[in-house]
C-alpha cells in the first residue's frame, strides 16, 4: 500500500487536499456514475441478480447466481450451472467480477401497496470468464451473434395483428427474454405490406415471410402466432434461418408475457445448437496420471480429498506406487487438458514439465503420453 502525504505548516490545508485527490486517483472505481442514471447490465459478460440485502454474504451467494447467467448466455446452456466443474467455479466467483453495483426498483405489490427490489449488477471480467469456459470443456456461443427479426402476431380476441416497431411494448417479454439468452430480435418497421403479411404468419408460411424480411439482416426470421386458448395464452413459434426451418414448438400459459418469452427461448436453443463451438482441451474419458512427492500417507490422503473434490473427476482407480510416485487412471468429464489448467490453479497439484518429468525417482523414463504432476 502507498503511503499517504503528511501535510504540516501553512500547506496543510492544500496537503489535505492533494492527498484526498491522490486517494480517489488510487482507488479503482468499482462503478461511477451520474444521478440520474441505472445501473443495469449491457453486455454479454453482466448480469441482474435480485438480493434480500447488500450484506457481504448474500452479495457473494448473488456473484455465484449472476456467473451462471453469464455462463448459460456465453455457452447458450440453460443447464451449464449442471456441468462437471462449474460448482466449483460458481463458489468462488467473487474472483472473476470485475465490478457490481445496486439499483433499487420501486414496484407495487399484488395488494396494491408499494414494494421496492434490491438488484445487484455485476460485471464479470471477460478474459477469465473465456478462460473458464475453455477450461470446463464447455461449448461457446462466438460474438457477434445474429439478431433475427421477430414476426409476432396477437390475437386478443379481436383478430390478429402484427407487433411491428411502434407495438415495441406488446413484445418487451419476448425481447427481453432474448438478452437474457445472450441474444438481441429486431422487430419489422410495420409498413403496409409487412401488417398485412399476419396472415402469412397465422398459417406459417415461412416462405412469405422470408421473402418480406429480404430488407432486413441477416436472413434469420422467429415467427409467433399469439393467441388465447383453454386456461391462457398459446404461442406457436417457427424459427427460419436462410430459409430453413430450424425448429418448432408450442408455449403455453395463463401470463401472456410467459408465453412469450418461450419463444426467445427457443430461438436461442436453436441458435445455439447450429452456431456454437465445441469445447477444447480434449475428449472425456479415462486419463493416467502420475504424481511425485507423494511421501506418507498423509500426501496419498490429502491428494484423495482434493480428487473427490474436483467435480471434473467422476472416477479415480490407483494403479501402482513406487518411492514417491503414485500412479493413477482419472475418468474426467472432459479431456486431460482442462484437468490440468484446472490443477495449476489450485494449490494442492501442479503441472510437471516434460524437462522436469524426464526420469522419475527410480529413473524410469515416463511416457510422454501419461500427464505428470507433483504434489505441492
Amino acid at each position: 500500500m502507498r503511503a499517504m502525504p503528511q501535510a504540516s505548516g501553512r500547506w496543510g490545508l492544500v496537503g489535505l487536499v492533494a492527498a484526498c485527490l491522490w486517494l480517489l486517483a488510487c482507488v479503482p472505481a468499482l462503478a461511477q456514475r451520474v444521478e440520474g442514471d441505472r445501473a443495469a447490465a449491457t453486455g454479454a459478460y453482466e448480469a441482474e441478480v435480485a438480493v434480500r440485502n447488500q450484506t457481504d454474504g448474500e452479495r457473494n451467494g448473488a456473484f455465484g447466481r449472476a456467473l451462471a447467467q453469464v455462463l448459460a448466455n456465453a455457452t447458450g446452456d440453460r443447464g451449464v450451472a449442471q456441468q462437471p466443474g462449474v460448482r466449483d467455479e460458481l463458489a468462488r466467483a467473487k474472483a472473476h467480477v470485475a465490478s457490481y453495483d445496486y439499483r433499487q426498483d420501486e414496484g407495487v405489490s399484488a395488494t396494491g401497496a408499494p414494494s421496492f427490489q434490491t438488484t445487484l449488477v455485476v460485471r464479470f471480467k471477460r478474459d477469465e470468464v473465456d478462460g473458464l469456459i475453455q477450461m470446463l470443456g464447455l461449448p461457446s456461443w462466438p460474438l457477434p451473434r445474429p439478431k433475427p427479426v421477430l414476426w409476432l402476431g396477437i390475437d386478443d380476441g379481436t383478430g390478429p395483428r402484427l407487433v411491428a416497431l411502434a407495438q415495441v411494448n406488446a413484445a418487451r417479454a419476448v425481447l427481453d427474454q432474448a438478452k437474457q439468452r445472450g441474444y438481441a430480435l429486431g422487430l419489422p418497421s410495420g409498413s403496409a405490406a409487412e401488417q398485412a403479411a399476419v396472415g402469412a404468419i397465422w398459417r406459417g408460411d415461412t416462405a412469405a415471410i422470408a421473402s418480406l424480411s429480404k430488407r432486413y439482416s441477416p436472413p434469420m426470421q422467429l415467427l409467433g402466432k399469439l393467441q388465447r386458448g383453454a386456461g391462457g395464452w398459446v404461442a406457436d413459434w417457427i424459427f427460419v434461418d436462410k430459409g430453413k426451418v430450424l425448429s418448432k414448438w408450442q408455449t403455453k400459459h395463463p401470463d401472456a408475457r410467459r408465453a412469450m418469452a418461450g419463444g426467445a427461448d427457443g430461438a436461442a436453443d436453436a441458435l445455439f445448437k447450429r452456431y456454437a463451438k465445441a469445447g477444447s482441451g480434449g475428449p472425456p474419458g479415462r486419463y493416467r496420471v502420475r504424481v511425485l512427492g507423494i511421501d506418507s500417507a498423509d500426501d496419498y490422503l490429502r491428494l484423495a480429498g482434493y480428487l473427490e473434490g474436483v467435480s471434473i473427476v467422476k472416477r479415480v482407480t490407483p494403479v501402482s506406487a513406487s518411492a514417491d510416485v503414485l500412479e493413477l487412471d482419472l475418468e474426467l468429464a472432459t479431456g486431460i487438458a482442462n484437468f490440468a489448467k484446472y490443477a495449476d490453479r489450485g494449490e494442492v497439484l501442479s503441472t510437471v514439465s516434460a524437462g522436469e518429468r524426464s526420469d522419475d525417482a527410480d529413473g524410469d523414463a515416463v511416457a510422454p503420453q501419461v500427464a505428470t504432476f507433483r504434489l505441492d
